[in-house]
């Protein structure tokens, strides 16, 4: 064998593609990850917030193995299956206002390209505005649209045109008081439409309510607010990314929520089926057919098998309380890290919501400080605890936890995290 290959397979993998630890999962159970060396870590990535219902939840594994006996792919532009419809009407029903009719697609990027087109074709307008620090993706429409880091574009300019950039409240990045951010955006969003975008070319707002990829920024009410109130005055629509932060993930089963502004389309993905690839758009039936016809499809949208995953994980967080759950748990993680910024300075903000948490690790200085995260990252694996990191630097270590997560779950990751602040000094 080539020297440069390991023995275990991993050196056939691209080495562009990088990974945040060294495990090799075997299993998952719950709240955890066996690796092959049989060690048990608790896993506070969720797969990036997918596993909303922890690894192999029963429910879970039961439905998607009676599917898989019965009808693995119905292509859902030649037939329809069961599973789709059903899935289809409860989606619906937890959409907000007249949200009434949905897409489906695999993957995050995918669902934001169809919201992308819906916007440009519905409105007959060219421009999206988005936000800075936002994430939606690494397909080349859902790229343009991202901003959360230069590493994610590098090299592939030029971008998609039609896309603006305004300002986000980041108050911490500012140094501002969330008022004085929020007032500033608000403004720069107005002086863009003057300048740079001009209202009867543009088509929609595109935005996280709490951003992920940048470090867990969250919105907040008087922004999205403003963001509805310049839709509706200038006929524009209001396109919600809840790729990672919906399905409960951060206290309400829709992190909107939280702000009082209704959508016009929302995007969503990631917890949807607890690990099997499915994401879906949702506007009103109206919006819907403004489309151009054939302008949605896929090939594997809408799985037979993904769908049954799905309409489980809604059993699931419905019967176990999950949503609430996480607003519980969230609270008591908050509280924690809380307490470790006050004593630690490395720890410059916590921020987000529920079980969508971002602690900001800074140098001496205060500055962004990735390497610190990274050794952060590694020696929490070393105490059995699976993170990762985010932000433009890579200096925010994030917490995810599946939304099973339990009182000593998160008592026990946050005292990990404190022995491994010590240890990394």
């Amino acid at each position: 064998m080539d020297q440069n290959r390991g023995e275990d397979g991993s050196g056939r993998l691209s080495p562009l593609l990088k990974q945040s630890s060294g495990v090799i999962a075997e299993r998952g159970e719950g709240a955890y990850i066996i690796g092959r060396d049989g060690r048990r870590y608790l896993d506070f990535t969720s797969g990036i917030g997918v596993t909303a219902t922890g690894h192999c939840h029963p429910k879970v594994v039961e439905a998607v193995q009676k599917q898989a006996a019965q009808l693995v792919h119905a292509q859902y532009a030649i037939v329809r299956h069961p599973r789709l419809l059903e899935l289809s009407e409860r989606l619906a029903a937890r959409m907000p206002g007249g949200i009434d009719s949905l897409f489906f697609s695999n993957a995050g990027t995918e669902a934001c390209e169809a919201a992308l087109r819906l916007a440009r074709h519905a409105t007959k307008r060219p421009n999206i505005i988005v936000f800075q620090g936002g994430f939606h993706g690494r397909t080349m429409g859902s790229l343009s649209m991202t901003t959360s880091s230069v590493a994610l574009r590098g090299g592939l300019q030029p971008m998609m045109g039609g896309v603006v950039v305004a300002p986000f409240p980041n108050a911490y990045r500012y140094g501002w008081s969330e008022e004085e951010s929020t007032a500033f955006c608000l403004r720069e969003l107005d002086h863009i439409f003057a300048t740079y975008s001009t209202p009867a070319e543009t088509a929609a707002f595109f935005v996280e309510p709490i951003q992920g990829e940048s470090g867990y920024v969250p919105a907040n009410a008087a922004f999205m607010q403003g963001l509805r109130e310049r839709a509706d005055r200038h006929g524009m629509l209001l396109i919600v990314d809840e790729v990672q932060t919906g399905y409960g993930r951060t206290g309400t089963f829709w992190a909107h929520e939280r702000f009082g502004a209704q959508p016009d389309v929302v995007v969503t993905a990631k917890g949807l089926a607890s690990g099997y690839p499915l994401s879906a758009v949702g506007a009103s039936a109206e919006l819907m057919g403004k489309g151009w016809p054939g302008s949605q499809g896929g090939t594997y949208g809408g799985n037979a098998v993904s769908c049954a995953a799905a309409l489980a994980t809604l059993d699931v967080i419905e019967e176990e309380g999950l949503v609430e759950n996480a607003a519980v748990q969230g609270e008591r993680l908050r509280s924690g890290l809380e307490d470790l910024r006050r004593s630690h300075a490395a720890i410059g903000d916590v921020r987000g919501a529920g079980l969508l948490l971002g602690t900001e690790i800074v140098d001496g200085d205060g500055k962004p400080d990735g390497e610190r995260a990274q050794r952060l990252l590694q020696a929490m694996e070393e105490r059995e605890v699976l993170m990762i990191r985010c932000g433009p630097h890579g200096q925010v270590v994030r917490w995810l936890p599946p939304l099973i997560v339990n009182e000593a779950e998160i008592d026990r990751a946050v005292d990990a995290f404190a022995d491994a602040l010590k240890a990394t000094t």
